[in-house]
């Protein structure tokens, strides 16, 4: 079976450093960003299964990200970590697409539950359920 290609962006790198060894322990191909531009080049050119994404970040936003995810790939499950998790920014996100919200800070295991949920909507098996 293959695995997912995840796309993990966040501005602050021991943040992908740190979530990556989770995901890929859990059955997940990651890349990591922390310039949301290089990001949204990477998505033009390589369909992501699911994409984490920060909100708040220079230039771009995780809107922004989340928007052009959809549009390159409706099927992609794009999960939105923030620092400033607020109803209106859930709202906004989960109307335009995001399978889910998670509001920093959060435990690994928290995004890896989220991301076991987004790989079965998708079809993929983990290698290890999320612990």
């Amino acid at each position: 079976m293959s695995k997912p290609k995840v796309l993990l962006l966040d501005d602050e790198a021991i943040v992908g450093n740190r979530l990556k060894s989770g995901l890929e322990r859990i059955g997940c191909d990651v890349e990591v960003f922390q310039d949301p531009q290089k990001a949204l080049n990477r998505i033009a050119e390589q369909s992501f299964a699911i994409i984490v994404t920060d909100i708040m970040m220079e230039q771009v936003n995780g809107i922004q990200i989340l928007e052009q995810a959809k549009q390159a790939n409706p099927a992609c499950q794009v999960v939105v970590i923030t620092g400033f998790a607020t109803t209106d920014l859930a709202r906004e996100a989960m109307e335009k697409g995001a399978f889910d919200v998670l509001a920093k800070p959060f435990r690994p295991a928290d995004l890896r539950a989220v991301v076991v949920r987004a790989m079965h909507k998708l079809g993929f098996s983990p290698v290890e359920e999320a612990t």
